[in-house]
C-alpha cells in the first residue's frame, strides 16, 4: 500500500512549457509556506493533501495504472540489461543474435498478417521472447569461455607437463625443487583437464544454438503455412549446463537476474 501512496502524493500532470508537474508536492509545499503566515494553513494542507492522496491510493483504477508504471519500468530495465548483454559479445555474436530477432519479428507478422487471435500473438511473442534470451544466454557463455580459453592453449600446457616430468626424471635435484616441480604438474593437469572440459562446453553450446536456430526455423515454416495459427513452446532442454557458478564471469548477475524473469510463469491476462 505505502507504494501507492507515494505515487498518489507524487502524481504529476502534464503542463504546457513545463513538463509534467507534481500536483500533490506543489500543494504541499504552498500550504507549508503559507502555514509559517497562519499556521491553520498547515492543519488545512494536512487535511486536503490526506483525503486526495487517499482517495487516489485506495482506487483500484489508480492502482492498476502504477501497476502499469511499475511493469514498464521493470520492463525497462530487462532491456537494458539485454543490451549491455549484447554489447559485450564479438561482432558475428552479434549479428546472430539480431537475425534471430528478426526471425521472431518475421514470426509475429506473419501470425498479424492472418488475423490470429491478439492471445495466441502474445502467447508466441511471450515464448518467442523467451527463445531469444536462451539464445542470447548462450552466445554470452560462450564468449566468457572462449575468452577463458584463450589464456593458454592446450599444447602449451602439455609442453610444460613434459618439460617438468623430464626434469622428474633427472635424479640429481634437491628434494625441495622435486617437490616444487610435481606440485607444479599436479596444477598443470588440473588446468589441462579444464581445458578440456571447455572445449566440450563449447560443442554442446554450438550444438544447443544450432538447435535453437532450427527450432525458429520450423516455427516460421509452420506459421507461413495456411491452417489453424500454433502455439510455440519454449521449453527446450539443452544439452550444456549453464548453471555453473562463475560461466558467465561478470556478466553472471545481470544473467541471473533475467533467468529468474523468464523462469517465472507468466501471468494470465484478463478475460483468458
Amino acid at each position: 500500500m505505502w507504494r501507492y501512496i507515494k505515487s498518489a502524493f507524487l502524481v504529476g500532470v502534464d503542463v504546457p512549457a513545463l513538463g509534467r508537474v507534481p500536483i500533490n508536492l506543489l500543494l504541499t509545499a504552498g500550504f507549508g509556506i503559507l502555514g509559517f503566515a497562519e499556521p491553520g494553513f498547515w492543519l488545512a494542507g494536512a487535511a486536503v493533501e490526506g483525503t486526495i492522496v487517499s482517495a487516489l491510493a485506495f482506487n483500484p483504477r489508480f492502482q492498476k495504472y502504477v501497476q502499469g508504471l511499475e511493469l514498464q519500468e521493470a520492463k525497462d530495465d530487462d532491456g537494458q540489461r539485454r543490451v549491455s548483454l549484447i554489447q559485450t559479445l564479438a561482432p558475428d555474436a552479434k549479428r546472430k543474435v539480431a537475425d534471430f530477432a528478426a526471425k521472431c519479428n518475421k514470426v509475429l507478422e506473419v501470425y498479424e498478417s492472418q488475423q490470429t487471435e491478439p492471445y495466441l500473438i502474445e502467447t508466441n511473442r511471450d515464448a518467442l521472447d523467451r527463445l531469444s534470451w536462451t539464445y542470447l544466454k548462450l552466445l554470452v557463455a560462450r564468449q566468457h569461455v572462449t575468452s577463458a580459453e584463450n589464456s593458454d592453449s592446450e599444447r602449451n600446457i602439455e609442453n610444460k607437463i613434459k618439460e617438468l616430468e623430464g626434469d622428474l626424471a633427472e635424479t640429481d635435484q634437491p628434494d625441495s625443487l622435486r617437490e616444487s616441480k610435481t606440485a607444479t604438474v599436479a596444477i598443470l593437469k588440473k588446468r589441462l583437464n579444464n581445458v578440456h572440459r571447455r572445449s566440450q562446453t563449447l560443442e554442446e553450446i554450438d550444438s544447443d544454438c544450432m538447435r535453437l536456430e532450427a527450432q525458429l526455423d520450423l516455427v516460421l515454416e509452420n506459421a507461413s503455412m495456411q491452417g489453424k495459427p500454433q502455439t510455440i513452446s519454449s521449453d527446450i532442454e539443452l544439452a550444456s549446463d549453464l548453471l555453473g557458478a562463475g560461466i558467465f564471469g561478470d556478466d553472471e548477475q545481470a544473467v541471473s537476474h533475467l533467468d529468474r524473469k523468464y523462469s517465472a510463469p507468466k501471468r494470465q491476462t484478463e478475460g483468458s
